[in-house]
């Protein structure tokens, strides 16, 4: 942690800052993945929608 002090004696904390990289394209499995993933996400959020006014 990097730390600083100022003129007053007051301390100030700064995080370090993690490494940057560059992201990598998904291959086709992961695209996949996150198809079904947001195929399943859609049906939970429709069923529960439908649940929801049916109930009410």
């Amino acid at each position: 942690m990097y730390t600083t002090i100022n003129e007053e004696g007051i301390l100030n904390n700064y995080a370090k800052e993690p490494q940057i990289y560059c992201a990598t394209y998904p291959t086709q499995q992961q695209q996949r993945q996150y198809a079904l993933q947001a195929a399943f996400a859609t049906l939970l959020v429709t069923t529960l929608i439908l649940i929801s006014w049916g109930v009410s």
